[in-house]
C-alpha cells in the first residue's frame, strides 16, 4: 500500500468520531524507485492531505532503506491550485507517495484502536458485524 492510498482510507468503525489519520505499524516495508512525474505530482499535491502525509512519514521513514527525510513543515504557498515546489521538494514528495509501500502490517484508527490488517501490500478495512 502505498502512502498515497494510506491519505485516503480512514476508519468507518461503528461510534469512530475522529478515524482519521490511521496510524501505521510497520512489519514490512518495500522502497522502489520510479520516475518522477512532476505536473502529475503537482496536480496531485492539493489533495492530498499534508499533515496525514507527514505522519505517515514518521511512521515508515525508519523502515526505509535509506530512512525517508522528514517532510518540510509547510509546503509553499501555492500559484492557483498548484503549489511552486522546487525539484528537491518534489523529488522528496515522489518517493515517498510513490515509492514506498507498506506490505506488512497494520492501519490503526487513532480513536478506536481498531487494527486493520495490511498484507501483501493490500489494506484489509472490511468491518466486523458488530462494527458496522
Amino acid at each position: 500500500m502505498r502512502l498515497l492510498t494510506h491519505n485516503f482510507l480512514r476508519s468507518n468503525v461503528k461510534g469512530t468520531e475522529n478515524g482519521y489519520p490511521l496510524i501505521i505499524e510497520v512489519t514490512t516495508v518495500r522502497c522502489e524507485e520510479s520516475p518522477v512525474d512532476k505536473e502529475f505530482l503537482l496536480g496531485l499535491i492539493p489533495k492530498v492531505d499534508y499533515s496525514a502525509l507527514r505522519s505517515a512519514v514518521r511512521h515508515m521513514g525508519p523502515h526505509c532503506d535509506p530512512p525517508l527525510p522528514d517532510l518540510p513543515e509547510v509546503l509553499p504557498s501555492a500559484v492557483g491550485d498548484v503549489p511552486s515546489l522546487d525539484d528537491a521538494t518534489i523529488s522528496i514528495l515522489h518517493r515517498v507517495l510513490f515509492d514506498v509501500y507498506l506490505v506488512e502490517g497494520y492501519l490503526v484508527c487513532p480513536d478506536t484502536g481498531r487494527k486493520f490488517p495490511v498484507k501483501d501490500g493490500i489494506p484489509n478495512m472490511i468491518l466486523h458485524e458488530d462494527e458496522i
